[in-house]
């Protein structure tokens, strides 16, 4: 177990490092902990060649897939079809290795994270030292800006404030002290301890430095990142299968016809050989594994137009069949801007419109809503002269019209209210100020008003009022009701509110102020709640998102009354209290199990805590999505099956390691995303449901044909031109299929849900049946009964344009897989008629060119062959749509 630096006195901690606070370590002490300890760099990671990393983007069944039947079209001499299946495979893998090494890329943005130089005591001497030659017991100095460079344990401290969102997910800078704390506290709750990678942003301290490197939290930050294992995506999960099924089906069959050809019907073994390459030529679909890549670069492309960029193609269609979502709360769910909502006075409680640094919204009356002007209540208005004159933020608007804050998001809200009530200008002239200090918990500054001296205090309410005699009220000051107040505070502070008091005293003898000499008779002129409110566009997003079958987790590193209060206005399930991380590190795992299943709120979480959540959800059997910004979210962002980090406030790491990144860090798109997702794994099974008929009925008409003793119906070289037809043109109007109705109403699918069920399975046994029927009938008609002539090439011709034409009917139906496709929508997709009309054109090339003749053994057919034709193919989309409707009949 290691040594819990944070539970030790300053004296245990410097005995323990056998150092001292005013010499630090000596020369050479320092040089044999460095040949101990190591330098204080993270350790490099194996890493792979390209060569290595080219090759292993062949490793993927869609890749298989492709190569499989570009074998089999080489084999058939169809070198043309090989070349463009090949050119696929080719433009599949090098994108994959242009975005491959992400785990590698993330591990080098944690170390850009690593300070480069510290201040430190040698043996006496302050000087500057490269980072790396840092070691456990080195004395280092820091001050505001600095970046921390190794873990440290708190000696020394004046206002020392730290920006710890790297490690701990909040923005909202850490006070710093020197006192022990308790053994179970998380590293947000480790207020005498800094971090490496994170950063001073106000104050100065001395500290000793207790690990280095991989030993310190952000190198166990690097291990965890490195341990986690690389995941498949659940669509390559069920392709994988899919392609391990139908090729052994497709092997089983051709052997099985192979054995009953050659021992039961005494066929030759060369004719046996090429009615077997057939049934494996007419089984693999061919346009497959490119249709798939095509159907996912279109999802990424309307992704990208909804603010969600992805960075691994196969996870595209990923956030569609999540069924849970654990969100950072702050910044992704609120929008990561301090706002004052509500003003306590002591006569009056009123409420603060708008959200964010934006001197925009009204002020009006709690208790029916009446907008007032700050002039009406003296109390109200020296309130807000108070919110901005004692205050050392500012508010800027920038050239594009939003508002940057400059100091202390604490301050920035109090800037905004009084800009809210057009005081953004009342800076009076300030004599003297006492800064805000962690001891005090309070500013104050003595300012010139008109003709009188005043003195504004603000901070902490606890404290404030025991620096208040008076009240003031509507009348004038009237004496301090101290239980009310308390009672005031703690109902807005259960709101989730930071309360920030606001006091007055007149000064006009005084020329100073200082700590000792304020005294303790000011006023009281009111509270102030401030919060970071949630974003309006998340509330009906995680309404939506229920909707959808789909649960919200917050997982944040802040308070529990502040999260609390947060994920009740956003509508995430409450009902059972907020979990912390420390009472996560004392669960079993059978009950982090149930946990999981029970509860929505976990808070004061470390990045350990953040990874176990995923891992159980995932254990659950659930499909986990998780948002995150900092490093601290990297390991937990790379376990989930899809992990998303904010493109504006992430860090390198944190998008580094997920597979998609929201460009307007709004957690309302990854809903939207959610919405594209289903919708391209809605496509993907119509593409399947809609190719795999075509190969089954082309295997039926030749097994069909063989076992009855006919010549083969349809030749091989013709199933090629069926199979790559069928692919360039109709099965394309499928990637482009819009959303259907109600597809955010559907419950998420299970995570080992095969992709084709038993209802799908069962249409593509049908369907196959169906148009092979007919097309072995149309051939027979011609062929055996003499009909257009009688002529082999005749009657293969029509048997190809039957299943061709029969399929494109069958387009039509298939482009609604959960309802009747005889209604408007039929028609909400042009560009399916369109490559239907270019299939058209194909078939007539097919048939009439005289160069395409001799090339696929094809022949002129007589007009009326295409009556027949056209009939076929209607029957087909009629007793498809019967079939979709008893089917539903039945369901219901």
């Amino acid at each position: 177990m290691s040594t819990q630096w944070h539970t030790m006195k300053t004296e245990e901690v410097i005995q323990n490092l056998e150092t001292d606070p005013e010499q630090g370590l000596s020369p050479e002490t320092a040089g044999q902990r460095l040949q101990d300890y190591g330098p204080n760099r993270l350790p490099e990671g194996k890493k792979r060649g390209p060569l290595l990393r080219f090759l292993l983007q062949f490793h993927n069944v869609l890749i298989y897939l492709l190569l499989a039947a570009a074998v089999i079209a080489g084999a058939m001499g169809e070198w043309i079809e090989t070349a463009v299946i090949l050119a696929v495979v080719m433009v599949n893998v090098l994108v994959s290795f242009i975005q491959e090494g992400k785990a590698e890329k993330a591990l080098e943005g944690i170390k850009n994270m690593l300070s480069l130089e510290a201040r430190a005591i040698r043996g006496g001497k302050r000087q500057t030292l490269d980072a790396e030659e840092l070691v456990p017991g080195d004395v280092v100095q820091l001050q505001s800006g600095d970046k921390i460079p190794a873990d440290i344990r708190l000696l020394r401290v004046k206002n020392l404030r730290v920006e710890e969102s790297a490690l701990t997910g909040e923005s909202t800078e850490v006070e710093k002290q020197t006192e022990p704390v308790d053994a179970q506290s998380v590293l947000g709750d480790r207020t005498n301890m800094g971090y490496s990678g994170t950063t001073v942003s106000y104050g100065e301290a001395t500290g000793v430095i207790i690990a280095t490197g991989e030993h310190a939290e952000i190198g166990r930050i690097n291990q965890m990142i490195a341990e986690v294992e690389e995941k498949t995506t659940p669509l390559l999960r069920k392709i994988d299968r899919f392609g391990t099924l139908l090729s052994g089906a497709i092997l089983v069959l051709a052997a099985g016809f192979f054995a009953f050809g050659y021992f039961a019907r005494d066929y030759e073994l060369e004719e046996l050989f090429l009615a077997a390459i057939s049934i494996v030529v007419a089984m693999i679909p061919e346009g497959l594994p490119a249709i798939l890549t095509i159907t996912l670069a279109l999802g990424v492309q309307r992704m990208a137009r909804r603010h969600a960029i992805i960075r691994r193609l196969p996870s595209v269609e990923t956030l569609g069949a999540v069924s849970v979502i654990c969100s950072d709360k702050t910044g992704t769910l609120t929008r990561n801007e301090m706002t004052v909502k509500e003003i306590l006075t002591a006569e009056q409680d009123y409420a603060v419109g708008g959200s964010g640094y934006a001197p925009e919204g009204t002020i009006t009356t709690a208790e029916n809503d009446r907008e007032i002007s700050p002039t009406d209540n003296q109390a109200l208005q020296q309130l807000l002269q108070c919110a901005r004159a004692c205050n050392n933020a500012d508010i800027q608007q920038s050239q594009d019209g939003t508002w940057q804050l400059e100091g202390s998001p604490t301050e920035g809200a109090l800037v905004a209210l009084a800009g809210k009530a057009d005081m953004h200008d009342f800076r009076p002239e300030r004599i003297n100020t006492i800064p805000f200090e962690s001891e005090h918990k309070y500013m104050a500054t003595l300012n010139q008003l008109d003709d009188s001296r005043v003195i504004f205090l603000k901070g902490a309410p606890e404290k404030i009022l025991e620096l208040c005699s008076q009240e003031l009220a509507a009348d004038g000051p009237r004496k301090l009701q101290r239980d009310r107040w308390l009672s005031r505070m703690e109902e807005t502070a259960g709101r989730g509110h930071r309360v920030i008091a606001c006091a007055i005293k007149s000064a006009d003898s005084l020329e100073g102020i200082e700590h000792d000499s304020l005294g303790a008779d000011f006023t009281l002129l009111g509270l102030t709640g401030i919060i970071d409110p949630p974003r309006d566009e998340v509330i009906d997003a995680i309404a939506e998102a229920k909707e959808a079958g789909i649960r919200v987790i917050m997982i944040t590193g802040d308070h529990a009354i502040t999260a609390h209060a947060i994920a009740s206005q956003l509508g995430i399930d409450t009902e059972a209290e907020p979990v912390s991380g420390a009472e996560l590190s004392q669960m079993s795992d059978d009950d982090l199990l149930e946990v999981v299943r029970s509860h929505s709120v976990f808070v004061r979480t470390n990045p350990e805590h953040k990874l176990q959540l995923v891992q159980a959800l995932q254990k659950n059997g659930l499909l986990a999505g998780m948002t995150g910004d900092g490093v601290n979210d990297a390991p937990a962002l790379k376990r989930a099956d899809i992990g998303i980090a904010m493109g504006i406030k992430g860090t390198e790491v944190t998008k580094e390691a997920a597979e998609m990144v929201l460009t307007d860090d709004n957690f309302a798109s990854i809903i939207h995303a959610v919405e594209e997702g289903r919708t391209i794994y809605d496509n993907i099974k119509k593409t399947i449901t809609f190719l795999l008929p075509a190969n089954g009925a082309e295997a039926m008409v030749i097994i069909a044909g063989m076992l009855l003793g006919m010549t083969l119906p349809i030749s091989p070289v013709q199933i090629l031109w069926v199979n790559m037809v069928s692919a360039v043109t109709l099965a394309l109007a499928l990637t482009v299929e819009p959303m259907e109705q109600a597809v955010m109403q559907r419950p998420p699918r299970g995570a080992n849900e095969a992709i084709l069920g038993p209802e799908f399975l069962w249409r593509i046994i049908f369907v196959s049946l169906l148009s092979g029927g007919l097309t072995l009938g149309a051939f027979s008609l011609v062929y055996r009964f003499g009909w257009a002539g009688g002529q082999l090439e005749t009657a293969r011709t029509i048997a190809v344009n039957t299943l061709v034409i029969a399929h494109t009917f069958y387009l039509l139906s298939v482009r609604r897989l959960h309802g009747s496709s005889l209604t408007r929508t039929i028609l909400n997709n042009p560009i399916s008629f369109m490559l239907m009309g270019a299939l058209v054109l194909l078939q007539l090339g097919f048939t009439y060119l005289p160069f395409m003749q001799p090339l696929f053994g094809t022949a002129p057919i007589p007009a009326a062959a295409w009556g027949l034709i056209a009939a076929a193919g209607f029957g087909v989309f009629v007793i498809v749509e019967t079939e979709k409707f008893l089917t539903r009949q039945l369901r219901r």
